[in-house]
């Protein structure tokens, strides 16, 4: 896990940089005396886990916390318990009261290990659902009801199964591909998507799909043929 630490103690930052590099799982990336410096950085190099003290001049650990778009585990260190409540309010991973000692440390990186392995063995989560706008209104389209979608100049035309009317949407068919979930949805042509679950037989370079609508593929996309022979076989 890479890290930086914050504190603007002198002892108290070279005192984290030790218990740190006694770690393997820990990389520390950089540490910082200055709260407004070690907020400029994790804005532009974010990290997984942060050690902060709270109680610093200019800027506290808490505001900067608070100002992180893209916040990292935290673990707060300071020497006043009074700052525990505003730091497990910005969901703190831990807080560890000074004087640290090696024994709470450990246990504290315990954590930040189980909650890193946590969120890197949990599968992404594969959307079911679209969002598009259509007559001024914002609509659900579920994926497992696209027939097919179609391309007219500026806008797209989103066929549903069991719906005589498509829904209209000021998109490009390279944006709507870049919404549906990859894998599940091929391009065939300049102005046709469709759902690779949804091919039923293929000749002559036309798809005929579980609907009976038959659609033509481009001398540009034939590799969709050999891919969908391919899994299927």
């Amino acid at each position: 896990m890479k890290c930086i630490a914050i504190d603007d103690e002198p002892l108290a930052l070279e005192l984290l940089r030790k218990y740190i590099q006694a770690f393997p799982a820990l990389e520390l990336v950089k540490t910082f005396d200055d709260a407004v410096e070690g907020s400029e950085y994790l804005k532009a190099y974010p990290v997984d886990l942060l050690f902060v003290d709270i109680n610093m001049p200019h800027l506290t650990g808490l505001n900067l916390v608070a100002g992180l778009e893209n916040r990292p585990m935290i673990i707060f260190t300071t020497a006043y318990k009074k700052f525990a409540h505003e730091g497990f309010e910005l969901q703190a991973l831990d807080y560890l009261l000074k004087p640290i000692t090696m024994e709470r440390f450990e246990r504290s990186v315990k954590k930040a290990v189980e909650q890193f392995e946590y969120r890197n063995t949990q599968p992404e989560k594969v959307p079911e659902s679209i969002i598009v706008r259509s007559e001024y209104k914002m609509v659900k389209i579920e994926l497992a009801d696209i027939a097919y979608i179609e391309a007219m100049v500026d806008y797209i035309k989103i066929h549903l199964a069991g719906q005589v009317h498509p829904v209209l949407t000021l998109m490009t068919l390279k944006g709507m591909l870049e919404m549906l979930p990859p894998g599940r949805f091929s391009r065939i042509h300049r102005s046709y998507v469709i759902p690779n679950a949804g091919v039923k037989s293929i000749l002559n370079k036309k798809v005929t799909l579980s609907s009976g609508k038959q659609l033509p593929v481009s001398e540009s996309y034939l590799d969709f043929i050999e891919k969908w022979k391919n899994n299927v076989s």
